[in-house]
């Protein structure tokens, strides 16, 4: 989700060389993200080449969001 968070969309392949996974790992995390409503898909073609863009949804980014206020939260009360 942090790389969705800070670009506005990216498409499969480069979110498969960010991560360095294999397609179906990373298929099935999309999916999820997906089911969820956390991201959004859009499909198009390049040329004659399917291309699939992924991006964060308004609920996406509350929860991703809402984690990092959890995750800040944590970290300050072990001071």
């Amino acid at each position: 989700m942090s790389v969705l968070a800070v670009n506005d969309k990216l498409d499969f392949n480069s979110l498969k060389d960010y991560f360095d996974i294999s397609d179906g790992k990373l298929a099935s995390q999309l999916k999820v993200l997906e089911k969820e409503g956390f991201i959004s898909v859009k499909k198009s073609f390049i040329g004659k080449k399917p291309n699939t863009k992924y991006f964060m949804t308004k609920a996406g980014k509350k929860a991703f969001n809402d984690h990092l206020k959890t995750l800040e939260k944590l970290i300050k009360s072990q001071k």
